[in-house]
């Protein structure tokens, strides 16, 4: 990424991740694109994955996908990531949603911080997971 240095910071002098996601991500140069929450809708409005908190966290990060390609960025280009997930019970389905295509996305394992919010509904009933992303552009 010329201009642009993107950096994982994982110290030992705080706690380790548990999951996917890193202590802090450090950026300089280049621009920042801040990603709107983004749910499980298909291109026409449809809701992807009802009742399924895996299907829709892939669908959320394949809509995360298509609005950073459509500006020359990539998921590895991501600086951080804030997941909303609807009841505790949301939990392991994003989990193992996120475990399926996260090797994918980040092949050398630098992930992006995540902040991850259980709370009580979102703006539909039938969205489980949403997820916003800032991103530091190539």
């Amino acid at each position: 990424m010329p201009g642009q240095v993107r950096s994982v910071v994982n110290t030992k002098s705080a706690p380790e991740p548990v999951q996917a996601y890193s202590q802090a991500v450090r950026v300089s140069g280049g621009s920042l694109l801040f990603v709107s929450g983004q749910v499980a809708a298909d291109l026409n409005g449809a809701v992807v994955g009802v009742g399924d908190a895996a299907a829709q966290t892939k669908r959320v990060l394949a809509n995360i996908q298509a609005i950073l390609a459509s500006q020359g960025a990539a998921m590895t280009d991501v600086i951080e990531f804030t997941t909303y997930l609807v009841g505790r019970e949301s939990v392991a389905g994003y989990m193992a949603g996120r475990s399926e295509v996260f090797p994918e996305m980040y092949p050398d394992g630098d992930f992006p911080t995540n902040t991850v919010l259980v709370i009580s509904g979102l703006a539909r009933e039938d969205f489980l997971v949403e997820i916003s992303a800032i991103a530091a552009l190539p």
